[in-house]
Parts: structure tokens; sequence; C-alpha cells
């Protein structure tokens, strides 16, 4: 913990490098991924502050549309979609996952309710090979389904049909740093 402390005191040292950001945010891109502390999103495009908004969540889940009950998923990507008027949403899922590893294999996961009952969302159960460690197919199936969720909410149904927004799948591998992007033309992940 006293590295990330010691960085925090310094980060404050540059305040003006930071005045503009009270100004507001303008992101092009919504970048949804899992909760995983190896996936850094700002790390893997290069964002700075201000040019990335993101919603992570276990599993890089994008939960069923609610309107009677809305998730803060839902209120997360209505905001930047609505508000922000972001252009792309990317759904990037990753090597190694334990989320999806655990749907791939049908781990029991009694021990852990609230995550057991929040990957039920994930729906449909993404299908891999249960040995691959990376569970790449099954992340790669995972991240497709949830960019086909996100068709479901309203407001980006309506900004898709008006061409003001694109949806993207991408892969991450924890274990290289490569990014593969799903190519619906030949409806497989290559490289960027």
């Amino acid at each position: 913990m006293q590295p990330l402390i010691d960085n925090a005191r310094m980060f404050g040292q540059r305040p003006e490098e930071f005045a503009k950001l009270a100004e507001g945010q303008s992101p092009q891109v919504l970048f949804i991924t899992c909760s995983d502390s190896r996936v850094v999103p700002a790390l893997i495009t290069g964002a700075r502050p201000g040019e990335l908004f993101e919603l992570r969540t276990a599993g890089n889940i994008v939960p069923p549309y609610a309107s009677e009950h809305p998730t803060s998923e839902a209120a997360t990507i209505e905001y930047a979609v609505e508000v922000l008027g972001v252009r792309d949403i990317v759904v990037c899922g990753h090597s190694h996952c334990g989320a999806v590893g655990a749907l791939v294999r049908g781990d029991d996961l009694t021990a852990v309710p609230a995550v057991r009952d929040w990957l039920t969302h994930a729906t449909p159960r993404p299908v891999g090979a249960a040995e691959d460690p990376a569970v790449a197919d099954g992340v790669q199936n995972h991240a497709l389904a949830q960019v086909l969720r996100l068709r479901s909410y309203p407001y980006v149904d309506k900004k898709l049909a008006e061409g003001q927004l694109t949806l993207h799948a991408w892969y991450y591998e924890v274990h290289t740093g490569s990014v593969l992007t799903h190519d619906p033309s030949s409806d497989s992940f290559r490289a960027l």
C-alpha cells in the first residue's frame, strides 16, 4: 500500500497539469471491461484523463436492460451515450478471466453468493475449452454476447440506428499485452 500512497502524494504536486480537467469531460469512448486489476484501460489504450469513460464490472458483464429497476451499469451506459455523447463503446474481455473461467468450467460458487448471482447475468453461458487457462474462446464469445446485450438498451439501439454509435468487442491478452478486435466480416478476432 505504501507505494500507492507515495504516488498519490506526488500526483497532487502538479496542479497545473490537471486544472483543465475541472472544465469537464468529453470522452469519445465508453470502455467496458472487467474489474480485474491486471486490466488497466488507460494503460492499454494510452488514454489521458478525460479521454476514456470506464465501466468496470466482474467479468465485464452488461446486465439485461430493465427500465423499472435500473442498475448502476445501465446508468453509466446511459450517461455515456445520452449525456457525454460517446461515439464508440468497447467491450473488452481478457485472458485468464476468473469470472468467465468459472462459467466455462461450471465452478461451484456457493461460497461467494454475490459473485454467483452476478454471473447469472452472463447469459448465454460462455462456451470455451475448460482446460485452457486463458479461456480465450470463452472470453471472446462472452465479449460478443455483451455487445449483443448492449443492443437491447433502447438509447444504444437508437444511436446505432442513427449511425451515431459503433460497438466493438476486444480481447486483451494479459500474458502478452496484445489486443485483438472482433472482425464482423470474418467473425473472428484479429490483431488491432
